[in-house]
């Protein structure tokens, strides 16, 4: 599942992001966000109706179309792009209304090429924002379309609420509170194993595994596409959609409760002192730049 972008702003608003758990989380989220695509496009191919061989042939033939998309997008990425941008910049140094307008239009023209090509507005999208931060421009053009970004993300929320039926919900109010609760311990559970797996210790470990523990507006659409697909039905649907919601809403507490959790397993000896945590991610800091050389 994937993670929402209220872990990132978090992780910001508390001056986390550039500590040993930050980076981690980070990572995390940004490999997660690459799988997006790939769901986006598998979905079709999973509700078609043609039998294995026919599933096969139509998956063959969606990820031959992603990678030729991919590697456009790639080769655009260091020749059109950064010029694009530029000449945009230029010509709008007295109002940034025109730079904001190509920003969005640039956005909204690979989203079309993207669902004309049989993948999906949501990769299009996802993998223009993915284009314009690999540039210089990315800080310039993220202020820019600020505004814009929030307008989107409370018509994004809004629309969410409009799908949600409060009385099925209702009824079903102790299946939701259940399958919210074992998604929380799940996930926490099976990303702490992981993260300690690769040699983190087990206070990063558990920190990453409460900050990655909800589900993501990510979700939402992918539900919204496979129910469109007829791959779930419409009650498991609604459960679904209650129990993504309803774990978004956790997100707050969770992450008030990370640092009241740490200190008890500090005074309880299950982590370490604050000391040697700062030597741990300094190690690993320098494990990781020496791995890089």
């Amino acid at each position: 599942s994937l993670q929402p972008w209220q872990v990132s702003k978090f992780l910001v608003e508390k001056g986390s992001t550039n500590a040993l758990h930050g980076q981690v989380t980070i990572g995390t989220l940004i490999l997660q966000d690459c799988a997006v695509g790939l769901l986006f496009a598998l979905i079709p191919v999973l509700g078609g109706s043609s039998g294995i061989f026919g599933g096969m042939m139509s998956m063959g033939r969606l990820l031959l179309v992603l990678s030729i998309f991919i590697t456009v997008a790639y080769m655009m990425t260091w020749s059109f792009i950064p010029r694009f941008l530029k000449l945009m910049i230029q010509l709008s140094s007295q109002t940034n209304e025109l730079y904001q307008l190509a920003a969005v239009a640039f956005c909204l023209l690979l989203a079309w090429c993207s669902d004309y090509l049989g993948l999906s507005l949501e990769l299009g999208s996802f993998l223009a924002g993915v284009m314009i931060s690999t540039t210089d421009f990315a800080h310039h053009t993220l202020e820019q379309v600020e505004a814009i970004r929030n307008l989107f993300a409370a018509l994004f929320l809004a629309s969410i609420g409009m799908l949600i039926h409060f009385k099925f919900l209702w009824n079903h109010v102790d299946i939701l509170l259940a399958a919210v609760i074992l998604v929380i311990i799940v996930k926490s559970i099976v990303i702490t194993a992981v993260i300690k797996s690769f040699g983190y210790s087990i206070r990063t470990a558990f920190i990453v595994g409460l900050s990655l523990a909800q589900i993501g507006e990510f979700a939402f659409v992918l539900l919204s596409r496979a129910s469109h697909h007829h791959l779930i039905g419409g009650k498991m649907y609604l459960l679904l959609l209650g129990t993504t919601a309803l774990s978004l809403v956790t997100t707050p507490l969770i992450f008030k409760l990370i640092p009241v959790v740490t200190q008890l397993g500090i005074l309880m000896r299950w982590f370490p002192s604050e000391s040697g945590v700062q030597n741990e991610e300094k190690a690993t800091m320098l494990d990781v730049y020496n791995r890089t050389l």
